[in-house]
């Protein structure tokens, strides 16, 4: 009966009655149609403007309901104050993200971390002097970890055998600071540069930033604090035309292991495929969200990607076309790793981790047990072991051989953001060593053949984004949202280096002879800082 009122009324008030034209000729949704014209044509004519920013961009600015009550004049100034409220906000360096579909939780890997770390900054300021009592009044507090191997103990809980952990705080930073002169920094990107890798075969670093490109670097043989004189670099830009700052950010990237190949994920859901040269060769399109996580397999016919759109894809890159598309996770999938050159593992915000093989339907492995989003998973050396860390602040260690955790490591007070396996060596001590990096601004080293901690990192204040072994394994480099990236010996747990910049730092890489440490910040710019003891 409404509606026929509403039609009734409709025809009355505008005296269709009296019109001439044939009601036979009109489509059914005519009105509807011309109403919506209508209003696009006011939206549109709202963002009439001379600057240069993308029309799609200014849409934003504008409301359903503003568009039906306002007239042309009032909607223009509408857009011009939000758009001055826009600029003065970037100026203030604050950033402020619609959370949508949980996207600044489901995270470009390091943007999420930004973002969440400016809050836990905030946080933590007040927390100051509760986490030094904390640790001046538990000298000895103990490490837990449960250990739930089927069938065989049920020592849950039980702390018998652990040995108290060691707290490593920072002392003296001037002594350990890393001179100038140690330091090139690589200025070009005009936006943070999120991630970075070395080539496995050479002095090139790879870097992706949210300025839509990114950058092959040409290290020379002696570092230079001159930007002037500093290496040269190939540009591969990820856009066509004017930028959309939506989808953007160059989110991650990997080299194959000859390094010739480098692959770049990004926020507008596309991988690609470059030469060393920072030639384009191929273009992988078909997830339909921002891609978080790439990854060669050893043998470099594969590439796997991690996408918003919840699925994971193995492309063949010979071919350049997706070989398969694995549609399990019920939410964002934030990290991929390969097992082998066919298996792998995908980790999501469904708190779900899966293992899945090359040619089959369903998850080789499903493991279940952390209760918040699954950060990141990494395989150790020999492919038996997977890692993982969550929101839940928790670590756990997963073998194929059970359904269960083999090891939940519960030290850390705050949500874990990556992880990191010791490489092998032939170094006296614990060979299956894996480090945590959390927002509550720690580092832990966990020995994982005894199941127990061995060392708590506590030199940061801010929340740390980024831990990476070296080669040999003696020495850990970790970045914050500090500014600080710190060098660590392992073994002694302490800073043997230490250098400050001018951003938070999003990711930490060590080149292949262990010499030289790359950091990216969020001042637009990396760091390569040479390493000698």
């Amino acid at each position: 009966s409404g509606f026929t009122h509403t039609a009734f009324a409709l025809g009355y008030e505008a005296g269709l009655n009296k019109s001439t034209i044939d009601p036979d000729l009109v489509p059914p949704g005519a009105l509807v149609t011309f109403v919506q014209k209508g209003i696009m044509y006011l939206e549109l004519e709202a963002n009439l403007s001379d600057d240069e920013l993308d029309t799609d961009e200014d849409f934003q600015f504008l409301n359903p309901l503003d568009l039906i009550t306002k007239n042309v004049d009032e909607l223009q100034r509408i857009v011009k104050e939000k758009k001055e409220k826009e600029k003065s906000t970037k100026k203030e360096n604050i950033n402020v993200e619609d959370d949508g579909p949980e996207m600044v939780k489901g995270k470009i890997k390091q943007q999420r971390g930004r973002d969440r770390g400016r809050v836990e900054k905030e946080k933590e300021i007040g927390k100051g002097k509760e986490k030094e009592k904390l640790l001046r009044d538990n000298p000895d507090a103990n490490f837990v970890a449960e250990e739930v191997k089927a069938g065989i103990d049920d020592k849950r809980g039980d702390e018998a055998g652990a040995e108290p952990m060691d707290i490593c705080v920072p002392e003296d930073p001037l002594a350990r600071e890393i001179p100038k002169s140690d330091v090139t920094v690589l200025q070009g990107h005009s936006s943070e540069v999120f991630a970075c890798a070395w080539n496995p075969a050479g002095s090139l670093l790879a870097s992706g930033s949210g300025d839509a490109t990114a950058r092959i670097w040409t290290i020379g043989e002696k570092s230079s604090s001159s930007a002037q004189n500093g290496p040269s670099s190939v540009v591969l830009r990820h856009f066509k035309g004017r930028i959309n700052e939506k989808s953007k950010d160059v989110t991650t990237l990997d080299w194959n292991v000859e390094g010739s190949l480098l692959a770049t994920g990004s926020y507008d859901g596309q991988a690609r495929i470059w030469s060393k040269d920072g030639e384009l060769i191929s273009n992988l399109n078909k997830h339909i969200g921002p891609i978080f996580s790439l990854k060669w397999n050893k043998k470099g016919d594969f590439l796997l990607s991690g996408s918003f759109d919840k699925t994971a894809i193995v492309w063949d890159v010979k071919a350049a076309e997706c070989k398969q598309q694995f549609e399990f996770h019920t939410a964002p999938a934030l990290d991929v790793d390969w097992r082998n050159n066919v298996s792998f593992a995908t980790c999501s915000t469904d708190n779900m981790i899966y293992v899945c093989k090359v040619g089959e339907s369903r998850p080789v492995k499903t493991f279940v047990g952390h209760k918040g989003e699954v950060n990141a998973i990494k395989w150790d050396p020999t492919s038996t072991l997977l890692a993982s860390c969550s929101d839940d602040s928790t670590a756990k260690i997963w073998t194929l051989k059970q359904d269960a955790c083999l090891l939940d490591l519960r030290e850390h007070s705050k949500e874990i953001y990556t992880i990191r396996w010791s490489p092998p060596t032939n170094n006296p001590g614990p060979q299956l060593v894996l480090a945590s990096a959390s927002f509550d601004s720690t580092i832990k080293i966990w020995d994982i053949d005894a199941g127990r901690l061995l060392q708590t990192l506590a030199g940061h204040s801010d929340p740390v984004y980024s831990v990476a072994f070296s080669p040999n394994g003696e020495y850990l480099a970790s970045g914050s949202l500090d500014k600080c990236m710190h060098i660590w010996s392992v073994k002694e747990a302490r800073i043997v280096k230490t250098y400050t910049g001018n951003g938070g730092i999003f990711e930490v890489c060590w080149n292949d002879r262990g010499d030289r440490i790359a950091a990216c910040f969020a001042n637009n710019v990396v760091c390569v800082v040479d390493f000698r003891m």
